[in-house]
């Protein structure tokens, strides 16, 4: 019998991905919760595809894996795949990089909106019983006014785009690997450097990738670089920035206010000063969350696996290792 692991998961149950694979005579084995190397070695070691979500899938573990023909990540990001080691044993790592660029893009607008307009702030204002404007009219903007900066121009990027411009605001961006015109042709304002980008927007939002390149490219130097009481943004990956340096910058006064659904590490320590800060909106990861953006996660990466399995040709391959080796 075939047999299909899955290190890790946050979800209630695997009903969709059993109801996919188990007619196909695939066994399917599995973590609730992210456990050590060791545990994951011992769950892979035999599988014939590996589907992760947010397990460490380091060196040691794909190493071990003796018989894997893909591993597949629940999600758009796959920093936590060793995809290096994977490249270098010959199997493909794939991802699933439209199953929720909508629900992300809606809630990067909803934490740009509830920053602008102060909407967290007010509601709490009132459950305490107080009345009127809770907080100094300055604090309160229009998109109409603002510039926002969009760092990286991929498949999210491009819908926020759309959103911001339709609040009227005025956008700056910055890809490198996206041309000039091609940005132009969004609507945007203008493509911009980083250090321009981050000169004149009063909000910034990355929607990058997490690579050795963008690890921590939002950090003290960058938000030093940023206008006073500017408004940082993340909802792509925690490690994009410096949490010390949003830290700091908050603490300073430099940020006016930040809103986060992901952080470096998370969960977010219980601790750290972030949690009090109340010009900080916090979510933990669920910008992607949607009844109908699950179901397609689930969906997609039992069918990758399957296909895997039966050694047909896979889509999003990230590592380049050809299908079909």
């Amino acid at each position: 019998m075939k047999k299909i692991a899955i290190t890790d998961y946050a979800f209630a149950d695997l009903s969709i991905e059993e109801a996919i694979l188990r007619p196909e005579g695939i066994e399917v084995v599995s973590f609730k919760e992210k456990r050590s190397t060791a545990d994951l070695i011992d769950l892979v070691h035999d599988a014939d595809a590996v589907i992760v979500q947010f397990a460490s899938v380091n060196a040691a573990v794909v190493n071990a894996m003796t018989k894997a023909k893909v591993i597949v990540r629940y999600g758009i990001g796959y920093d936590n795949v060793d995809t290096g080691a994977a490249r270098e044993r010959g199997i493909p790592v794939c991802n699933i990089p439209d199953y929720c660029i909508d629900e992300v893009a809606d809630h990067t607008l909803a934490f740009i909106l509830a920053s602008t307009r102060q909407v967290v702030t007010n509601a709490v204002h009132l459950r305490e019983g107080k009345w009127g404007l809770a907080t100094p009219l300055s604090a309160m903007s229009s998109l109409k006014h603002l510039t926002v900066g969009i760092v990286g121009f991929g498949r999210i990027g491009r819908e926020v785009v759309k959103r911001l411009l339709a609040f009227k605001a005025r956008v700056l961006v910055f890809d490198p690997v996206v041309a000039a015109d091609e940005i132009a042709r969004s609507g945007a304002v203008a493509a911009a450097s980083f250090d321009e980008l981050l000169a004149q927007s009063d909000i910034v939002s990355p929607h990058c990738p997490s690579t050795p390149k963008t690890k921590h490219l939002f950090n003290s130097a960058a938000f030093a670089k940023m206008k006073p009481g500017s408004v940082f943004i993340n909802v792509g990956r925690g490690d994009l920035a410096d949490s010390a340096a949003i830290t700091g910058a908050l603490q300073s006064g430099h940020l006016a206010a930040a809103a986060l659904d992901v952080f470096d590490p998370e969960p977010i320590p219980t601790d750290h000063p972030i949690r009090k800060m109340p010009n900080v909106i916090l979510a933990a990861h669920i910008a992607s969350a949607s009844p109908s953006a699950s179901k397609t996660l689930h969906e997609t990466a039992a069918r990758i696996a399957l296909r895997a399995v039966r050694g047909e040709t896979l889509p999003n391959i990230v590592n380049g290792v050809p299908s079909n080796r």
